[in-house]
């Protein structure tokens, strides 16, 4: 426990709840990300059936994005996270019993990666609003705790993780599946010892909906948020494309097999734990505005370097570059969009941002799929790469380095003459 605390001094006892929590969770997302397209080849071989996999467990965030970020703000938050985990453990229970009796089938997959992808909209998003009120708003505070948030979810999620996925789908298809449910009870169990935070109160009693479209106001009404959760939407667009035929350009173009499925995987690791450390680096040395542009052309460089690989060291080695630059980005975006969004507008703006972000991945997938059909399963990766070019262009327009800290600063001038009377 001493080592914990030093590592995570600073910041409020509650955090390394928070922390431990998330990285336990995270390792059983590592196992299911390996698992989940073995799962799938080993009921379908068709790049488009395998992409509809994909798909749908991002699909969700498209008709209930918005609303479920107008519920979060409504509801306590931490309460929210703790339910979302038992009721995703469930659902991965149902889905191992059904492998387990022979009853299987690529339509349930389809349909509990769909539901899994409701309960990660609840999680997520409370997650993202309950940060910023532990940490009351504070930059350093939010760029450390990000950082090390971060860090452990590259760490087990895509290091430790993936190769865990492929050693246990040997023993069974099931086997991994049942790890990443009992992960989700033992987050739900943590989380749900946190301390609640204050929900804002009610001023009048407004519809669901109208509170979510203000959500979105705010957030297409703000240069930077909009920039912010066009970087994401378009990244998105680009990885998902290839993320959703990466087992069969692993298995078919780069011969490797199952276990080496999952250590290609934890090859993102290794270059996601370097641009996590750095990123906080980046966010000190250069500007925030400009360490976003640089991230953006590392990832399309490397992109098309992973569409252009000849055999898996040089596929590994570009993961790992591209992982190392979206590393650095989940750490320096949220923690901007954290710090300059009001609190009782948290939820319903991260909800936004991310049906932006994610409501991009099912279309990217499909085209992905689509694309390995017609002109083979190089073709997601390179088109990946083009898309991303003209990210890196966008970026550097929207996000701008002054821009960005002209936000901050407002943010921080509306927030004192609260701040005082209440300390």
């Amino acid at each position: 426990m001493i080592p914990l605390r030093r590592f995570h001094d600073g910041l409020p006892p509650a955090f390394s709840r928070l922390w431990f929590a998330s990285a336990l969770s995270s390792l059983g997302d590592g196992v299911y990300i390996a698992a989940l397209p073995l799962f799938a080849v080993s009921l379908t071989t068709d790049p488009f059936a395998l992409s509809l996999v994909t798909a749908a467990s991002l699909l969700p965030w498209l008709p209930f994005g918005l609303l479920g970020g107008a519920l979060v703000d409504r509801w306590d938050r931490r309460r929210v996270m703790w339910i979302s985990d038992v009721a995703r453990a469930a659902l991965l229970s149902g889905l191992v019993v059904a492998a387990a009796v022979g009853a299987a089938s690529l339509q349930l997959l389809i349909a509990v990666a769909f539901a899994l992808g409701i309960g990660q909209i609840f999680f997520d998003t409370a997650s993202s609003a309950y940060l910023p009120q532990l940490l009351d708003r504070d930059l350093p505070s939010l760029r450390r705790a990000n950082t090390l948030k971060q860090g452990a979810q590259t760490a087990t999620s895509e290091f430790a993780g993936p190769p865990l996925g492929g050693l246990l789908f040997a023993l069974g298809r099931a086997v991994p599946l049942a790890f990443d449910a009992l992960s989700f009870l033992l987050s739900g169990w943590l989380i749900r010892k946190l301390p609640a935070q204050p929900v804002a109160p009610v001023k009048e009693r407004r519809s669901l909906w109208r509170d979510a479209r203000d959500g979105a106001a705010y957030v297409f009404g703000n240069r930077i948020l909009l920039g912010l959760a066009l970087r994401f939407a378009v990244g998105n667009l680009a990885f998902s494309g290839g993320e959703a035929v990466l087992v069969l350009y692993a298995h078919h173009t780069l011969g490797i097999g199952n276990s080496g499925f999952g250590f290609l995987l934890a090859t993102q690791a290794v270059g996601g734990l370097v641009g996590t450390a750095l990123a906080g680096l980046l966010g000190s040395r250069m500007k925030t505005g400009h360490a976003l542009t640089v991230t953006a052309a590392v990832e399309s460089v490397a992109q098309l370097c992973l569409g252009l690989s000849g055999g898996p060291v040089t596929a590994g080695l570009s993961m790992a570059v591209c992982s190392a630059a979206m590393s650095a980005t989940m750490v320096l975006v949220p923690s901007v969009s954290q710090a300059i969004v009001p609190a009782h507008l948290t939820g319903r703006v991260s909800a936004t941002n991310r049906m932006l972000g994610v409501g991009a991945a099912p279309l990217g997938a499909l085209l992905g799929g689509w694309l390995a059909t017609v002109a083979g399963l190089r073709a997601p990766f390179v088109a990946g790469a083009i898309v991303l070019a003209v990210m890196t262009v966008l970026v550097a327009v929207l996000t701008g380095a002054d821009r960005i800290d002209d936000a901050l600063r407002k943010a921080r001038e509306e927030s004192a003459p609260t701040d005082v009377p209440s300390s």
